[in-house]
């Protein structure tokens, strides 16, 4: 399902750039990249991505440049936006905030902070598209009913749903990093799908779903 998901990275480090392309591949991402902001903007408006994660300081043209002519343009105004910067400073952040972006992430990005913060954007784009997507993360049941999930497997899949990673994950439920690993690895064997993303929409398919749907009383 996940294969499905466009996203368009725009980085003018080359080394940078591969990292983000590999790790978004092996999760069965489609990956569009683009070596500059003008490029970026060009791409953007033909590819249709389904979010775009942008480099601030880039040549030519940076990464609010960037962001606000997708902003000003009706066709990509909505489109979620994810800032990469190699600086944390909080000036930083409220700029890109104020100009629209969905989230500002310092480099170098973690793998598991990174596909929370696409999941997290990629759900709340849905429900802003789909006004019936509304899921319920109050409880884990559905995912247990609904997916044939083991209790303690359907509670972490509750959280990876909401985009939390791995070691929050841990930390939320008093386990080991490596257990939420191995329940992961039960979640994908038991919906036959093999990325973490892919796990995400199918969990918040049955979460939007009213009780009946689910299975449960």
């Amino acid at each position: 399902m996940s294969s499905a998901l466009k996203v368009l990275v725009i980085e003018d480090e080359p080394e940078m750039r591969r990292n983000l392309l590999t790790i978004l591949r092996l999760e069965k991402f489609h990956v569009v990249a683009a070596q500059n902001g003008r490029v970026g903007v060009d791409l953007a408006k033909k590819e249709k991505p389904d979010i775009v994660l942008c480099d601030v300081m880039m040549p030519e043209l940076n990464g609010y440049g960037v962001l606000q002519r997708l902003r000003d343009d009706p066709a990509t105004a909505s489109m979620p936006f994810i800032f990469l910067t190699a600086k944390g400073e909080k000036s930083d952040v409220r700029s890109g905030m104020n100009l629209g972006a969905d989230d500002y992430l310092t480099k170098p990005v973690a793998k598991g902070d990174l596909l929370a913060a696409i999941t997290s954007r990629l759900v709340r784009s849905a429900q802003q598209s789909r006004p019936e997507f509304k899921p319920d993360f109050s409880s884990s049941l559905p995912l247990e009913t609904g997916l044939a999930l083991t209790p303690r497997v359907a509670e972490v899949l509750l959280w990876v749903a909401q985009g939390k990673t791995n070691p929050e994950i841990a930390t939320i439920l008093g386990i080991s990093e490596s257990t939420v690993k191995k329940h992961m690895l039960e979640v994908m064997q038991a919906l036959s799908v093999e990325t973490r993303t892919a796990a995400t929409l199918r969990a918040l398919e049955v979460l939007s779903s009213p009780p009946t749907k689910r299975g449960s009383v």
